[in-house]
């Protein structure tokens, strides 16, 4: 069976075709521009990750939110998930880019850090 994929490694988005069997293993892979490509498609087929940007409520800020993004990606599964846990937060200005604001969020092995300062009003 022939899977298409969009590479998102780069701005060169390149479609690469996977033709796999029907235990998921890889025959071929076709149209990936750089090695990165093929084990981003291996990758897809085995084990999805992603990452995760988003922001959290911050009281007492000059801004209202704070961004925050993983510090390595989750399985693609889990997404929803992790995005609960980052709703639940409220942070308390002053909030400073690389505070901590999960560490290991659900035992995944990536924290979810604070990519903006808010200073406190």
């Amino acid at each position: 069976m022939l899977k298409e994929f969009i590479c998102i490694l780069c701005p060169n988005g390149c479609t690469v075709q996977a033709d796999i069997d029907e235990k998921n293993s890889i025959k071929s892979i076709n149209g990936a521009g750089c090695q990165g490509g093929i084990a981003y498609v291996r990758q897809e087929l085995t084990d999805p990750q992603r990452t995760i940007s988003s922001s959290v409520l911050v009281k007492g800020g000059a801004l209202p939110l704070a961004s925050v993004r993983l510090s390595h990606p989750v399985p693609k599964n889990r997404i929803f998930d992790v995005m609960e846990q980052i709703k639940a937060v409220t942070l308390i200005a002053p909030v400073r880019t690389g505070d901590v604001i999960l560490s290991n969020v659900l035992g995944l092995g990536s924290d979810v850090i604070v990519t903006k300062d808010v200073e406190e009003i």
